[in-house]
């Protein structure tokens, strides 16, 4: 089965850059695009949107703001195969369903800023949390020159080399379809005292140092994607700090940023992970959210 890249629509300045950026990432893959659009009848939301009737005069409006999008898509991508589908229900539970069945689901992210954040926590962040397909957050402004050459795939590896695996393969796949540079950071602190055992020392003492060490673990992490994706050019960054500011500090020279996740359940509700959210929040290009394996 060929997956599609879905994008989530909304009617929204940002799920249309949103759109716009699934179409391009569709033609290069050479996959379908599906639009999805969910949405209830809601009589109060309708008006302070200015739609006026019952649920049928909504229905109507939606399709015909759905198929307006869609259609300037398809002006631009004559050759793309689009499928759209308009879905009465709730917005989360309909997301996370299209992205099961997707290669990629693409949505609009609202800005910067806690007020900004809570809004896409409100929807992008559950739907992140949920997704067991990888998530592109794409924010209002973006343009197709931020996929020009030069710009690279910057993706975040942590822990043992399995450990971001998924995110690797996103990135590699994405850089060999834009041919892109991807670098690879790996953030490292220095670990509490307490936090060294017998076993650690050694490999540390053999590898001639903590930095040596984190060098050689992200090389390690790295040399099977090089060898599956030898047309790549890789960068591998190891750097001291937090994952967060480390990819941050290399967020403007790229074109989107990779980073993977587990999501957590708490009482108040699915959290993405520190990384993640760092990203999403403060990032300006693209970000892809990419679920382990």
């Amino acid at each position: 089965m060929t997956r599609p890249i879905t994008a989530g629509v909304d009617g929204s300045q940002e799920s249309l850059a949103a759109l716009a950026w699934a179409a391009r990432e569709a033609v290069r893959r050479d996959r379908p695009l599906r639009v999805v659009h969910a949405w209830r009848f809601e009589p109060r939301e309708a008006l302070a949107a200015g739609i006026e009737g019952d649920a049928d005069s909504h229905a109507e409006w939606v399709h015909s703001a759905v198929a307006e999008a869609v259609g300037t898509v398809s002006e631009r991508h004559p050759d793309l195969a689009v499928t759209t589908d308009v879905i009465e229900g709730a917005v989360v539970d309909t997301l996370v369903a299209a992205a099961a069945d997707a290669e990629t689901l693409v949505l609009g992210s609202r800005g910067h800023g806690r007020i900004v954040g809570f809004l896409l926590g409100s929807v992008g962040q559950q739907v992140i949390a949920a997704a067991t397909r990888p998530v592109v957050l794409v924010r209002a402004g973006d343009q197709p020159s931020c996929e020009a050459a030069g710009r690279e795939i910057v993706v975040g590896q942590q822990g043992d080399p399995g450990d971001s695996a998924e995110a690797l393969r996103f990135a590699f796949e994405t850089a060999a379809a834009r041919r892109a540079t991807v670098r690879v950071v790996r953030a490292w602190n220095l670990p509490p005292v307490f936090a060294y055992s017998p076993g650690s020392l050694k490999l540390l003492d053999e590898a001639g140092g903590l930095e040596p060490y984190e060098k050689k673990a992200l090389a390690a992490a790295v040399r099977p994607w090089r060898e599956r994706f030898p047309e790549v050019p890789v960068e591998e960054h190891v750097e001291m700090g937090s994952a967060s500011q480390v990819l941050l500090s290399v967020a403007g020279t790229a074109q989107l940023m990779v980073v993977g996740r587990r999501a957590h359940r708490t009482a108040v509700g699915a959290r993405i992970g520190s990384v993640a959210h760092g990203m999403l929040h403060h990032a300006d290009c693209p970000v892809a959210v990419v679920p382990h394996g």
